[in-house]
């Protein structure tokens, strides 16, 4: 059966995406980078809310996925903690600047993990060599890679998703995501042949609260505050694990 795997970064999302049917999500703050690592407290508190799996991003910040000394040993410390408040698993992706999988320092992070699994995200489509990449996960022990097939979206790197998912075998996952969603995904499980998909602004609307704060154009980060915020909708995630099933013919 495909497993739905859902990424947001608050609670009332992730409240929404179990109630839509979604397996699993991955847990981040700082979307708009492409995911950062949240803070103790909301994975607490969202693991407090959830029965389905619970995914947390290891990422100290947005950018390029080389990092620092001091920014590795944030990645340490940040496993060790996110452990303690019950995560199901570790998301985290690390490469040399050659474009090359940072082995080394990658095995460190899947023992710190243990004994929970860890996936490798979307710095997977950064590397030069994905089968030489994918060798060197299995041989590290991650359980999963996160990819789009090295294309902008799923639909477009379907064909090196496929090969990716040959290669693996049963020795490590090929979980489909970038642009997926109910109206694509019965394509990409079908020709890609993968057995998880990931999913997070399709599944996305402007959510907004009634406030008796005072309209304004004042722009605060980057953003105005009238305009509401992202947030997942259990709508949405239900209309794209409905998809998932008919794709696997599953009333």
């Amino acid at each position: 059966m495909v497993a739905v795997e859902i990424c947001l970064e608050d609670i009332e999302s992730a409240v929404a995406a179990q109630q839509g049917g979604a397996n699993r999500i991955e847990l981040c703050d700082n979307l708009t980078v492409g995911g950062t690592t949240p803070s103790i407290g909301m994975i607490s508190q969202v693991r407090k809310q959830l029965e389905i799996e619970l995914q947390v991003i290891i990422r100290p910040r947005g950018g390029d996925f080389c990092y620092s000394d001091t920014e590795f040993s944030v990645m340490k410390e940040d496993i060790e903690a996110t452990k303690s408040v019950g995560a199901d698993g570790i998301v985290t992706g690390l490469l040399n600047p050659d474009g090359t999988v940072d082995a080394p320092r990658t095995d460190i992070l899947v023992q710190a993990a243990d004994p929970i699994p860890v996936t490798f995200h979307r710095a997977f489509d950064h590397t030069k060599d994905p089968f030489t990449s994918l060798e060197l996960l299995v041989d590290i022990g991650v359980s999963r890679i996160l990819s789009s097939g090295k294309a902008p979206s799923a639909i477009e790197g379907l064909s090196l998703l496929r090969q990716l998912q040959e290669t693996a075998q049963d020795r490590i996952s090929i979980m489909a995501g970038g642009g997926v969603s109910h109206e694509n995904v019965q394509l990409i499980i079908n020709r890609a042949q993968i057995q998880e998909i990931h999913a997070g602004s399709s599944c996305t609307q402007q959510h907004y609260k009634e406030t008796r704060i005072q309209s304004s154009d004042i722009i605060i980060d980057h953003q105005n505050t009238n305009n509401g915020y992202p947030q997942i909708s259990a709508k949405l995630v239900s209309q794209l694990v409905t998809a998932v099933h008919k794709a696997q013919n599953i009333a």
